[in-house]
């Protein structure tokens, strides 16, 4: 046989055969020789006629042979067991070799009508002959007494090395296994995350955030630790912060937990890199109030309150350093996704404010010390109406805290409703016990008392976050480092601050508290956690919790980011994949649909920066469409809001968010020098330079785009990449009496003469009435009907809010079509005042 591989001699047998060869010889019996086994009790005679008899060719004569004869007459035991001892250890050592040698399982001995899956663990679905096997096999050390080949123990790896090769090109949570066993996993930033639970849950997971509790291990925030004097790190937020975010003070001293917007260095309000929470440690009891909680000149006091106005905050800058030297920390947690991003434009802050500070005053030194904290802080969020009682049935504080408003307050957290009732933001620190020690854990259930009792009972409503509730032994680098490890009866320092997205209307938004720990204790908080009946949460789930509260999520309703580039180019090339694969009589077409950007949203075109190409505006019925559309106009359109220059190199398209968006743009008839001040104001109130002179207020205001939240009037669900279509009067006209019409009685609805609303969704609209996009839509559960969430550019809102005033509307309207269907649906818009 030629051997299989080159470098095998012709000689030598392969591995394989081998193999064959020592199974077979395990499974052969040795055998005596002749010369042992002593004489044949069979005759010469008997031999010789035996051979004549073979020999003499075809007879029909028989040959009877007696087998009796030559027999002893009698049997000595003792010595026929002698004579035998070599055939009886043969067959012994045989039967054990082959047992060794054996290739198959016990289970894999049965029949295979007797096998079963749920065998495989259980000794009992076996065979009594086989149970002694299965035991042996199931058991490390039995089964390592068996004997493996020689050959596989030097080239064996342990589980952790295995597990540690699969996170070459992304990490795991600490949860990541038993996330693995239950959800979807899939690779985003960088790490392996649940996207949604294998089973059914997109209604139980919604009913659990609005009337049960829901958790999401959200870990994979990182965080950034900043440690200096106080006013340096005041500075450092300002130049890289959002400034609509106002009452720092209340951030710094009374332990609440920031939400705001970061930026590029000095950038506001170009260059968005996303949402942020910022986390001032509390100060120590031990320290001077008059010292540490005197907010330093330069961080901006709000309007109204008559310190720090206009020209007395530039006077006092040249007192900043005396203001406050105070040491401090903060915290700056933010997605993954824009992590290099935030913590580059916290580095080049840093150095700008270090750099005027040795400006001012270069005797005095000074320094702000920045660290990367991934992997050292574990986040979980609990979202829900039953939030309260999870933490507390499975929570355990240690008996040795004698804060008095931390006692009150965790004692409260029976009773209460919901996490809206208190402070939003709220940092409140705890030391608990391991909560294995306590499994499982016990629901607590709210009990309401009698109004004479309410009236002494301290509610959680007034319990007001302070520095003294704050304090935490979490932010102890070294403490963290000795829990890395869980052990038995430990002491975690915990804290915990209410998160909520909340939306501004009839409807409720979604609250719960976002729980951060040590590292290492993932799996020991999660198991007790998810025993009182909480649901977990993957990125769609947590994703529908911000779409159900009306608020955009990040990144995927923030359009121009980095970030949302990135996460809308890779479902772009993978829907166009998809697409691509599909036979034609299954798929869309987009051109005939009149679809411009099928894949992606293209907001260059939107604000007018940017000219369609010709495989965008090719589209058939387009043509008689805009003849259509331009034969009914009867207002001129806005000059303003209409116009589409040249394109501009360096004009990009940058989002408008904040607070005080909706303030800012209350004014409809606004020009762009006006919109320019506003934001030179807000630029001046952090100690920024005005923007640029190269660039004009008008290219300015018109490569703004806003965020709005679209509800429908009567009928349709749009989804994600729907376009949203601006209306001239006359048709918006017909839709309100349409509209007017269905509500009326049905003598008027069937007069033909006048158009209904099924009649004018099917007008094909043009292309170039595109105005924004829908980052995400849906059937919101919530409140029972379609609802989404996009972008328009603000000239297009201030355009389409004089139209409102000059059909005496309440409120703007416009179309939606998704980008695939040939139905047009009139949604109310409004902006999103977060």
């Amino acid at each position: 046989m030629p051997p299989k591989r080159k470098n095998d001699d012709a000689g030598e047998s392969s591995a394989r055969e081998r193999k064959k060869l020592k199974v077979a010889d395990a499974r052969t019996i040795q055998v005596q020789g002749t010369s042992a086994a002593g004489g044949s009790n069979t005759t010469n005679d008997q031999r010789n006629a035996v051979a004549s008899s073979s020999s003499a060719g075809p007879s029909k004569t028989a040959i009877q042979f007696n087998s009796m004869q030559g027999l002893p007459a009698s049997l000595d035991v003792e010595r026929f067991t002698e004579a035998r001892a070599y055939e009886i250890d043969a067959m012994q050592k045989a039967i054990k070799n082959a047992s060794k040698s054996s290739t198959h399982r016990a289970w894999q001995t049965l029949p295979r009508h007797l096998r079963r899956r749920a065998a495989s663990h259980d000794v009992r679905r076996v065979p009594v002959r086989l149970r002694d096997k299965a035991r042996a096999e199931m058991d490390a050390n039995k089964r390592r007494l068996l004997g493996r080949p020689k050959r596989g123990r030097a080239n064996q790896t342990t589980r952790t090395e295995a597990l540690l090769k699969r996170q070459r090109d992304k990490s795991w949570l600490e949860t990541h296994i038993w996330h693995a066993k239950r959800a979807k996993m899939q690779n985003m930033w960088g790490y392996r995350l649940a996207v949604t639970p294998t089973e059914k849950a997109f209604r139980p997971s919604h009913r659990a955030s609005m009337h049960g509790s829901i958790l999401h291990d959200a870990s994979y925030y990182a965080t950034i630790e900043l440690k200096g004097p106080q006013w340096l790190l005041q500075a450092v937020l300002e130049q890289c912060c959002d400034p609509q975010v106002s009452g720092m003070k209340r951030y710094m001293t009374d332990g609440r937990a920031c939400e705001a917007r970061v930026y590029k260095h000095a950038s506001y309000p170009l260059a968005l890199l996303g949402p942020i929470t910022i986390i001032w440690q509390p100060l120590s009891p031990e320290s001077n109030p008059s010292q540490t909680q005197e907010p330093p000149a330069q961080s901006g006091k709000g309007r109204g309150k008559g310190k720090g106005k206009g020209k007395e905050k530039q006077t006092d800058d040249s007192k900043l350093p005396e203001s406050n030297n105070g040491p401090r920390v903060i915290w700056v947690r933010c997605h993954p996704a824009i992590f290099e991003d935030v913590f580059e434009s916290v580095r080049t802050s840093a150095s700008y404010v270090l750099e005027q500070s040795k400006k001012k005053d270069p005797q005095k030194h000074a320094e702000i010390e920045i660290a990367d904290l991934r992997g050292c802080i574990n986040a979980f969020e609990i979202m829900g109406p039953k939030s309260s009682q999870v933490i507390k049935g499975a929570l355990s504080p240690v008996g040795n805290d004698d804060r008095k408003d931390a006692k009150k307050f965790w004692d409260s957290l029976t009773d209460l409703q919901t996490s809206s009732s208190i402070p939003r933001g709220m940092v409140v620190g705890l030391q608990v016990l391991d909560p294995r020690l306590k499994f499982p854990p016990k629901n607590a259930k709210p009990h309401y008392p009698d109004v004479a009792q309410s009236s002494t009972q301290m509610s959680p409503a007034f319990i007001f976050p302070t520095a003294l509730t704050a304090q935490s032994e979490l932010w102890d680098e070294e403490k963290r480092g000795s829990l890395k490890s869980p052990g038995t009866r430990r002491r975690i320092s915990t804290k915990g601050d209410p998160s909520s997205t909340s939306q501004s209307g009839n409807t409720q938004g979604v609250h719960g508290w976002t729980l951060l720990f040590p590292a290492g204790w993932g799996m020991a908080f999660l198991s007790s956690l998810l025993y009182t009946g909480t649901r977990f949460a993957g990125q769609r789930e947590r994703m529908k919790q911000f779409f159900e509260a009306g608020v955009g999520g990040f990144p995927n309703d923030y359009p121009s980011v980095a970030a949302y580039d990135a996460v809308t180019n890779d479902r772009a090339e993978q829907e166009k994949a998809r697409w691509e694969r599909t036979p034609p009589a299954k798929k869309p077409n987009y051109e005939k649909l009149g679809t411009r950007s099928p894949w992606s949203a293209d907001w260059g075109v939107v604000l007018g920066l940017e000219k369609p190409n010709a495989a965008q505006t090719a589209g058939s019925g387009r043509q008689e469409v805009e003849e259509l559309v331009t034969t009914q106009r009867e207002n001129p359109p806005d000059p303003e809001a209409m116009r589409i220059d040249e394109e501009s190199s360096n004009v990009r398209p940058w989002l408008l968010r904040g607070p005080r968006v909706p303030t800012m743009l209350s004014n409809t008839f606004i020009t762009s020098a006006q919109f320019l001040g506003e934001i030179n104001k807000l630029r001046v109130k952090n100690h920024m330079t005005p923007l640029d002179a190269s660039l004009s207020a008008d290219d300015l205001m018109r490569s703004a785009l806003v965020m709005v939240r679209a509800k429908m009037v009567r009928r349709g669900a749009p989804t994600d990449m729907a376009n949203i279509y601006k209306m001239e009067d006359p048709e918006a006209r017909k839709w309100i009496k349409a509209f007017e019409k269905e509500t009326q009685g049905t003598a008027e609805w069937a007069d033909s003469s006048k158009p209904n609303d099924y009649e004018l969704g099917e007008i094909k609209p043009a292309q170039t009435d595109i105005i924004g996009y829908v980052t995400t839509g849906d059937v919101s559960l919530l409140r029972g009907e379609g609802f989404a969430i996009g972008a328009i550019p603000v000239m297009q809102y201030f355009a389409l809010r004089k139209q409102a005033l000059r059909l005496s509307q309440p409120s703007v309207l416009v179309k939606i079509r998704d980008r695939d269907g040939t139905t047009c649906r009139v949604a109310y818009l409004e902006l999103l005042d977060s």
